[in-house]
This record gives C-alpha cells, structure tokens and sequence, in this order.
C-alpha cells in the first residue's frame, strides 16, 4: 500500500487506485497523511481544508469525509477519534513525503551512498503536490516542499559533480536551469558540468546569459562563487579538468531479427528493475529455449536505463569444445572493455573492475555462465549496475547466496509457436493449419527446433505439410547444418556436464513409457533408492523439469535424445535375463503398489 502526495493525491493497493472521493475528500486525507500517527483537533482540520470559507456545519461534514474514508482505505490504515480531533494511523514510509524526507536525511548521514539516496528520494516525484487540491494551508506546505525539493536536487547536484558524473548530469541540468534561470548554485553547477564536458564556450555563454538577467531583473551582479567559477573557466584552470572524450561501451550483441512471446519472462525481468541494485537476474532454462535471445531482446530495451555502458561477455559454460572461461579471462575481457589496465592476479582484477564501475549505472550481461563460482568474482559490488546471468543451469547458489532473482525460461506455448513460424516465414506460408500444428508439436515449444524447421521451408520452399511429415525421424529433422544450429548438439552440452550417474539415470528415463515418473519410479528404474540427488542435478541442468512435488517430466525432445543415447550406452536394458532378474526382486513390491492401488481406487 502506498500514498502518494508528491503529485495527485491518490491511494494505491498493489496495482490498484482507490477511489477516495471528492477534493474536499481527498483534501482531509491529505491533512491526515501529512501529519501521520499524529492527532490532528477538528479546528485545525477544519481550517486546513477550508481556509477562510468555512461552511455551516463544517465539523459534521468532516466526520462525514472521515466515516467515507475509514470504508475505502484498506484494514491495516485507521482512522481513529479522540480527544477532538483525528489520527491517522500508517506507516510513514507508505506515503511518500514521509520516505522523501526519510531519504534526504539518511543522505546527509551516508555519503558513500548520498547520490542514489537523492536520486531515490527525487524519484518520488510524480507532479505539483496535492496537485488540484488548492486551500492556503496546502498551498504553503506545497511551497516548502518544492523548496525541499530543489534543495534535494542541488545537493544531489554538488555531489554527483564531485564524482565526476557530469555527462549524465548535463541534460536535466539545462533543463532545471531553464526553470530558475536566477539559482546562481544551479548556474553554477550547469557552467561546470559543461565546461567539464569539453564545452567551454557554452559555460562561458551560459554565465553571461545569467549577468545580464540579473542585472535586467534584480539590478544585482552575480555572487563572488559564480565570478570566481567564471575567471576559472575563462582561464582554464587546471582545478578544473576537463574530460577526455569518454567512449561508452555498447557492447550487447545485436537484438534477435524476431522474436515473439514471452510475456511472463519480461515481466518478470521487468520487475527486477524495481528492486534495491546492485540487482542480479539469473535467467536459466534448457538448451534452445530462448534464453540468450530474451536476455539480449530485453537488455536492448532497457538499455536507455544504463547511460554508463552495457558489457557483454560469453562465459561459453556449454559449446562445442572450448573450456568456459575463467573468472580471470572474463574480468580481463570487461576490464579491457573499460579501458582499465589489467593487474596480474585475478584478486586484483577484481578489485580494479569493482572500482570501474563504482559509481556507474551499466548493464552487465554474463551469458552462457556454468555456475555461480564462475560468475560470483564478475558481481559488481557498487549500487547503480544490473547483472543479468543466462544458463542451462538454475544457478540455486546465485540465487541464495547472492540475492539473484531467478527468472525460468520455460518452452514456447503453442501460439507463440505459430507466432515465431509465422514471424520468420509469413502468415500466409503458415496458412496450411494442420501442417503448421504438426510442425508446432513436432517442435514442442524448443524455438531452436521452430527455427531450425523454419530456415529448412525458407530454404526448399518446400509445403509445410512436406516438412511436417519429415519430423517424425528423431532429431535428424532439426539439425541446421552447424553446432549453434542442431538441436542434438545443444543437447548434448547439457548432457557431457552432469555426472556419470546422473547421465545414467537421464537416458533410462527416455526408456520410461509413461508422462512423467515419481521419485519412486525413478529409483525402481534405475535401481538404487538414493534417487534424489540425481534427481536434482538433471533438474538443475534443466534436463528433467519437475512439474509437480515428486513427480518428473522430459521434454519431448529430451526424451528422443536420451533414447538415442540408451540404445547407444545402454544395450543391457533390452537383456531379458536382467530384466528378469530385476523382476523377482522388486516383485513384492510391485504386488504390494497393486494391492495398495486397487483398494484406494487409484488403479484403471
């Protein structure tokens, strides 16, 4: 719940807006927001809402407003009577006045963190406050809070300036200035942030500018730390350095040519951006689902967030034959990136990558990571920058010991399935509906395998209904001529990185007949009953996905590659001798599971 005074009045409850009735209304809750947890008497109430013009029967008509409120705000905020007057009881930091000012005054005791507190309190802003409302009393707290605004605003200014962050300062700068054109502190913070941007001849214009306005409106000169921040521009004091030009990394591969669905997952990232940096969001899902893709389509459209730079480094956790890459060679890439010299010891690396981006707001995109030991040393330290992790692993450590926020790319529904054919080859080659369904369940929501079929149409020209028939062959049908492009290479990444037991246990699972299996299943099929563990290593390798406590499912995909596999490593399992041994031993338990079905109806 939040209450929000820094703009319209208004009253959110998650998503929603509550009504809350009329200007006079609003007015009153507006007195009681603003003095919070404080009893405010029915004449000051009276007189705050409406100044001089007080109705007949006013103190009726409050408790009135008061009795329409205590209906719409929600249980845990009261509206309680006593002692003649009200109390509104909530807590501060929900109504947005209250944390502005909570914010601005922690500023002053953390300078290490002072600007992203002022950013975060400037933030809060939405309009004029108590915007349509109008009395003498709101009139003049809104006066003094524009006035604790600007001074937010100038603080954050001076401080921001000292560190060096000038180029993004410039363009609300110019247009803050153009408000108070007579703020000799904002003149000089603009003149500064200019001439230290390499724009000396616009400083100086934009001091003479303030000159003569001061003169024409106030008859005055300006102050002597305006004059003295003028000669020193003028002269080009060495107090003043003036940047070189700064070359901001833009390094994100290019956004995917298509790209369609996935509205779960971006809201999903989407609503990390809310949270406290530095933010890391650990995207996983299974080889070909799209994880990659997601990542660089929603790291292009938040790009405009990071004004500092994006960086882009592929870990390479799962390819053909080069090793991942270690933590070392990764900060070397991102330090070259910066233009950073590089130390010797991977220690110092990272102690020289975190001071970089100290400060900065970037993008950071680890794509292809292992785990969370390969991508820890790469976090930033430093609020302001947002890591986004992609992996065929669920990175559990990441999220627990890190704070990440995980995001699961799951496989494509069956209508952004058609969506993605029909975005890469045309509605109308798709028009063959049955043709299209079959090549959508062929492909099973894996968008590499819908790509691959697609560039295959693209490339014959051959009728979809041609190609849906050729599906139906294993996974020979969704090789795209090259290891980025065939799906059973993807695979097996996935599959040479979990152990032996667990690979073990992955192929005789493609031999299970039905939907999904149980725990109990798994470890009968495999022949051991510590099955959990395994379990969980092929699930965080998004091998195995379990879809429901206990019980397990293979991608249909999955399923025809490990079945290639089994007949490959596993020839003993279609032995009759051992299939008939395993009978006898598990035969009373197997008797037993029957007896216990039949009697609670759960056998067909």
């Amino acid at each position: 719940m939040e209450f929000g005074l820094l703009g319209a009045v208004e009253v959110r409850v998650g998503d929603r807006v509550v009504d809350v009735g009329h200007s006079r209304q609003r007015c009153v809750l507006a007195v009681l927001l603003v003095e919070a947890n404080r009893l405010v008497p029915v004449d000051v109430l009276v007189d705050r809402v409406w100044g001089e013009q007080v109705p007949h029967r006013a103190r009726n008509a409050v408790a009135g407003y008061v009795s329409r409120l205590r209906q719409v705000l929600p249980d845990e905020v009261r509206i309680v009577g006593r002692q003649g007057g009200y109390l509104l009881t909530a807590d501060p930091m929900s109504v947005d006045v209250h944390r502005f000012d909570h914010l601005v005054a922690l500023a002053r005791v953390r300078p290490d963190e002072a600007v992203e507190l002022l950013n975060d309190a400037l933030g809060l802003w939405r309009g004029e406050p108590f915007s349509t409302l109008d009395t003498p009393w709101l009139a003049a707290v809104r006066s003094a809070l524009e006035a604790r605004r600007l001074a937010a605003l100038l603080d954050r200014n001076d401080l921001a300036l000292e560190q060096g962050r000038h180029t993004e300062l410039l363009a609300e700068l110019d247009a803050t200035a153009a408000a108070f054109p007579l703020d000799e502190r904002l003149a000089g913070q603009l003149m500064l942030a200019l001439y230290r941007c390499g724009r000396q001849a616009d400083a100086l214009l934009r001091y003479e500018q303030v000159r003569l306005r001061l003169a024409d409106e106030l008859g005055a000169d300006p102050g002597p730390g305006l004059r003295l921040l003028h000669q020193k521009i003028l002269t080009a004091d060495l107090a003043l350095p003036v940047d070189q030009p700064v070359v901001v990394p833009r390094q994100l591969p290019a956004p995917p040519r298509s790209f369609t669905g996935r509205a779960r997952e971006l809201t999903a990232l989407d609503a990390v951006l809310t949270g406290r940096p530095p933010v890391v969001a650990a995207v996983s899902g299974m080889a070909g689902v799209g994880k990659t893709a997601l990542a660089v389509h929603w790291a292009h459209r938040v790009a405009a967030r990071f004004p500092d730079g994006q960086l882009y480094v592929n870990l390479r956790a799962f390819g053909p034959d080069e090793a991942p890459a270690t933590p070392g060679e990764a900060l070397r890439t991102l330090l070259d990136a910066l233009g950073e010299r590089v130390p010797a010891s991977v220690a110092a690396q990272a102690g020289r990558y975190r001071d970089a981006v100290a400060g900065k707001r970037m993008l950071i995109l680890l794509d292809n990571a292992r785990d969370a030991e390969q991508v820890r040393p790469l976090l930033p330290g430093a609020r302001g920058c947002l890591v986004l992790v992609t992996s065929r692993n669920r990175l559990t450590g990441l999220v627990a010991a890190d704070g990440a926020h995980p995001v699961v790319v799951d496989p494509l529904s069956a209508e952004d399935s058609r969506g993605l054919l029909a975005d890469r080859l045309g509605a109308a080659r798709i028009a063959d509906s049955a043709a299209a369904d079959e090549i959508v369940a062929r492909c099973a929501g894996l968008p590499l395998a819908l790509t691959v079929v697609a560039a295959r149409v693209a490339c014959t020209g051959f009728p979809l209904r041609v190609i849906a028939a050729e599906l139906g062959g294993g996974l020979d049908s969704f090789d795209g001529g090259d290891s980025a492009t065939d799906v059973r290479t993807a695979f097996s990444w996935s599959y040479r990185a979990v152990g032996p037991q667990a690979a073990r246990l992955f192929r005789l699972l493609g031999t299970h007949p039905g939907h999904d299996v149980s725990v109990e299943d798994a470890a009968a099929l495999f022949g051991a009953q510590q099955i959990r563990p395994l379990l969980s290593e092929l699930t965080r390798a998004h091998l195995l996905a379990e879809r429901r406590p206990g019980r397990y499912v293979l991608h249909d995909l999955l399923r025809a590659f490990a079945v290639e596999l089994a007949q490959i490593h596993d020839t003993g399992v279609d032995d009759f001798a051992q299939a008939l041994a395993w009978f006898t031993a598990e035969h009373h338990a197997l008797r037993a599971q029957s007896l216990s079905a039949a009697s609670t109806g759960h056998c067909s």
